[in-house]
């Protein structure tokens, strides 16, 4: 184990950690196709574009609760709604873009003056994978434990040096998280429904942006967790090679990541600040795209995850844990589901023993293993038949409950 959850000391701490939600939405017009106007927000720390100009990203600050995440995402949403509704804009709700007529509907983010390198990258992007799939827009989880726990939990441990604690604790951590991420995604997919997939492709996924024909580099990547050094060198090899332009075209479940910019030369120098995962959609069910049930159990998953025994994480390891996301995306395969159910369980004991008080939050997973509840299943009933105008519905629906300032 990572550390020792019943020592008395880290107990104190345990049940801590704090959060932070990026969500991508694209804006559309009230015919439901790409808004082509500037995005409306030149500078707020949280709201952003990512890719197009036609992209919206709400970044959170950093809170305790999943609670207060969630409260400040429908915050920001109320402030965007206000500067959409002067042009009959609105949110898109899914992951999965509105129909697209070609690329020319897809401008990349103009960034200026300082920035102006984000526009020439972008444009390298678009060239390299093309530009629709780019609009595949998800959630991406920030989590850190508490800096009172990760102490508590160095002062049980053989380490001499506090930060080199921290590094080996999240690389560990990460190395954990990508293996199990095919749970998130089998808990979390959301997105079955798009104008993307056609004829025999359609309602085969469960999450189209976390399948084969999602957001992938064009390899699998095999990543060295053994120390912070050789993770950093053994991503600066695919650059090297050519096979990435920087660690942000490291498309990958899990990115270990720095305080503030996310470079190799950052995390090299200041160390690790947080885990990113990646793999979650955006759930058109809820206006903020993710339930608080959720980040819930994420955080009693990383709990699990400290539990497990000490164990590397191999090259062929990492494949098969990129092939897992893969699968699990994908409707009706019996052996994820099993192995869900087993995960599940074993999760279920371990929350009784150690966290009581997480008991529903499992319960709460283990209702969408049943038939016909997971989120997935229950978008594809609601908006497979007339995606498009199910999808403007719902935008007006949500920017009239959530509310403008």
């Amino acid at each position: 184990m990572l550390f020792d959850i019943g020592n008395e000391k880290i107990r104190e701490y345990v049940t801590y950690a704090e959060f932070g939600i990026e969500r991508e939405s694209l804006r559309v017009s009230s015919d439901g196709s790409l808004a082509q106007t500037p995005h409306p927000f030149e500078s707020h720390k949280n709201i952003d574009r990512d890719f197009c100009e036609n992209q919206i990203e709400f970044i959170s600050d950093v809170f305790n609760k999943p609670e207060q995440v969630n409260e400040q995402l429908l915050s920001l949403q109320k402030l965007v709604n206000s500067k959409l509704k002067e042009n009959d804009e609105f949110l898109w709700y899914f992951s999965n873009p509105p129909k697209i007529s070609g690329e020319d509907e897809i401008p990349v983010a103009e960034y200026t003056g300082s920035l102006r390198n984000k526009s020439v990258y972008r444009q390298y992007l678009a060239k390299k994978y093309g530009k629709i799939k780019m609009l595949f827009s998800g959630i991406h989880l920030n989590f850190s434990f508490t800096q009172e726990l990760v102490k508590a939990a160095f002062e049980q441990s053989p380490y001499n040096n506090f930060t080199d604690f921290k590094n080996d604790f999240y690389l560990k951590l990460a190395a954990r998280l990508t293996k199990y991420a095919w749970l998130v995604v089998y808990l979390t997919a959301a997105s079955p429904v798009s104008d993307y997939t056609t004829g025999t492709e359609s309602n085969i996924y469960s999450s189209i942006r976390c399948s084969e024909r999602g957001y992938w580099n064009h390899f699998t990547p095999i990543l060295d967790y053994s120390d912070l050094q050789s993770y950093t060198g053994s991503i600066r090899k695919y650059i090297d090679d050519g096979n990435l332009r920087s660690v942000s075209e490291l498309y990958y479940p899990v990115r270990i990541k720095p305080r503030g910019t996310n470079s190799l030369e950052a995390l090299e120098k200041n160390g690790v600040n947080h885990l990113e995962l990646r793999v979650i959609d955006v759930n058109p069910l809820t206006p903020t795209g993710i339930f608080t049930e959720d980040i819930h159990f994420i955080h009693l998953l990383m709990l699990y995850l400290v539990s497990l025994p000490e164990r590397g994480f191999t090259g062929i390891e990492q494949i098969k844990a990129i092939n897992d996301i893969k699968t699990a995306a994908v409707f009706g395969n019996d052996d994820i589901k099993h192995r869900a159910e087993k995960a599940l369980d074993d999760i279920k004991s371990f929350a009784l023993k150690n966290f009581p008080e997480y008991s529903d939050v499992v319960e709460y997973q283990i209702k969408k293993t049943q038939s016909g509840n997971s989120y997935a299943e229950i978008i594809s009933r609601r908006f497979s038949n007339d995606y498009m105008n199910k999808g403007i519905a719902l935008a007006r629906e949500y920017q009239r409950s959530v509310g403008y300032v």
